[in-house]
């Protein structure tokens, strides 16, 4: 049967890639269309205008002469279509009998091609062959396969996006934003006072968020260009000026005047502010490896897990929770919207207690997720308490919850200022009203000096192997073996110094007034 070689898996997997004037057609398709496109929509209609050239093609070659069919008889002189070598052209110059005792007599024809090349094959041949053709009266059967560009769509369609994007960033004239591409000459003209005009808008509405449409209604832009077009030209022109954040999840544009946003979204908050401490990761042992994914300090680089869960739960460390965020580790950070373009992402953070919904902030980069600090606050959670995050049908709205119980009185550990900047540890009774974990709980009465302290340790004056000299006598002798452990020391380190649990147990490894007394326990030797 006549088959189309784009109709292919070898075409699309192994031929195919995106020519000049695969690109002059994208470009013409943008003029034509006159509005963005996403990279499926390109690629759909590339694979189609493919098919259709090929077709086209075909049919130019079919009608300089017949097709070949070991069935038929033909003449010297006349030209034949071969479509299992590519739809060449050949003309036959000879022919002479042949005798094989499987097909009885039949004949042998000898066609030239245009490259001069010559070959021989059988005709009047009367037994089945896998070349003959019950019908090539109508050609529409070549039509019909050519429509067929969605199974080839969705058999190859990642591959084709694949290389078509990789060849539109290299085109200097297109554009792409928030998932779309066009023509960065045909898009419509967004003046310096549209973008006044923009940002008053936005501040009259407390600084955002706003959908690009919301905005186009204020601003007076021409009514008579497409509405698509004339969106993604704003969102374009916004993009690139300094004064908005695009903040929407994936397959949302919102706009935020970035002055108007929260200082802790557009500077790191000095608790999470981490200096990289380098340490030699091979003294780790096994133990303190399992204890350090156990902790899955969103620093430590650990990577997610191959199939990451709806719901994910995490002890609340101290820096996180005098910031009043959550950590994007490696199970938290596959539940949060992502966006390719946006630095910073608004969403719903919904309390799982009483259903009141929060803003929250993502910074991917600096890997945290800002807004919860009235949550921690309201339900009286300690450093320590276990954290729950849930995905919702929306990925624009997560849940964050704990379990909580009546609240009790518990012995914690109390973080209190002491002399020579240094931070001293009591036993303390506290009423608790949430799981938690008991190697990390520990409270602070006075933040504003344990911020001062904070801000005195994380001079270049005090290194990390004093503050663990520090810190182990003062946690060792609130228990009765006299020792600390490793997880608890992280806890009460980074009330000081925001670190990963990694710098932290190569210090206990490496250094030998670190006297280890057994599993995950250490003393100051």
């Amino acid at each position: 049967m006549l088959q189309l070689q784009t109709t292919t898996e070898q075409y699309w997997t192994e031929q195919f890639t995106i020519t000049n004037e695969d690109v002059e057609f994208i470009f013409n398709l943008f003029l034509e269309e006159e509005v963005p496109l996403t990279s499926k929509e390109i690629a759909q209609r590339l694979v189609e205008y493919r098919l259709s050239q090929e077709v086209q093609v075909l049919r130019r070659q079919i009608e300089r002469g017949e097709i070949f069919q070991p069935q038929n008889s033909y003449d010297v002189g006349q030209n034949l279509v071969f479509p299992t070598l590519d739809y060449a052209i050949g003309k036959i110059v000879k022919e002479r009998p042949g005798n094989n005792p499987e097909h009885g007599e039949f004949t042998v024809i000898e066609v030239t091609f245009d490259d001069g090349l010559s070959r021989e094959f059988a005709t009047n041949l009367k037994t089945p062959h896998a070349l003959n053709l019950e019908s090539i009266a109508d050609f529409e059967t070549i039509s019909e396969q050519g429509l067929d560009a969605n199974r080839l769509m969705k058999e190859y369609g990642d591959d084709i996006i694949y290389l078509l994007e990789e060849r539109l960033r290299d085109e200097k004239d297109v554009v792409y934003f928030a998932g779309r591409w066009f023509l960065k000459s045909l898009l419509a003209e967004v003046s310096i006072a549209h973008l006044h005009l923009a940002e008053a808008v936005l501040v009259m509405h407390e600084g955002g968020p706003l959908k690009t449409e919301t905005i186009i209604k204020e601003i007076d832009m021409p009514q008579e260009i497409n509405p698509r077009l004339q969106a993604f030209s704003l969102d374009h022109a916004l993009f690139h000026d300094t004064r908005f954040d695009e903040v929407g999840p994936a397959g949302q544009v919102l706009w935020y005047l970035r002055e108007l946003e929260p200082i802790e979204v557009t500077e790191v908050p000095m608790q999470l502010a981490y200096e990289p401490i380098e340490y030699n990761w091979q003294l780790l042992s096994d133990e303190l490896i399992a204890l350090e994914r156990e902790i899955d300090d969103e620093l430590s680089n650990l990577r997610s897990p191959i199939d990451p869960p709806d719901e994910v739960t995490f002890s609340l460390n101290f820096p996180h929770r005098r910031a009043g965020t959550l950590p994007l580790n490696s199970h938290v950070r596959h539940l949060f919207p992502t966006a390719y373009e946006a630095p910073r992402i608004l969403m719903t953070l919904i309390d799982g207690q009483t259903g009141e919904e929060m803003s929250g902030w993502v910074v991917r980069e600096h890997r945290y997720v800002y807004g919860l600090a009235d949550f921690y606050r309201r339900h009286k959670l300690p450093v320590g308490a276990s954290i729950t995050a849930k995905r919702t049908d929306d990925p624009s709205r997560i849940v964050i919850d704990f379990n909580s119980h009546r609240p009790r009185t518990e012995w914690i550990r109390l973080a209190v200022p002491g002399h020579n900047q240094r931070l001293q540890f009591e036993n303390h009774k506290r009423s608790i009203g949430a799981e938690y974990d008991d190697l990390m709980i520990l409270g602070a009465d006075d933040l504003k000096a344990v911020d001062a302290l904070w801000m005195a340790t994380t001079q270049p004056r005090k290194g990390l192997r004093e503050l663990i000299q520090d810190l182990i006598p003062e946690l060792a002798r609130l228990t009765p073996q006299q020792s600390v452990h490793a997880k608890t020391l992280y806890s009460a380190v980074n009330v000081l110094r925001r670190c990963p649990p990694g710098p932290i147990f190569a210090a206990l490894v490496a250094h030998p007034e670190f006297e280890h007394v057994g599993g995950p326990y250490w003393r100051l030797g």
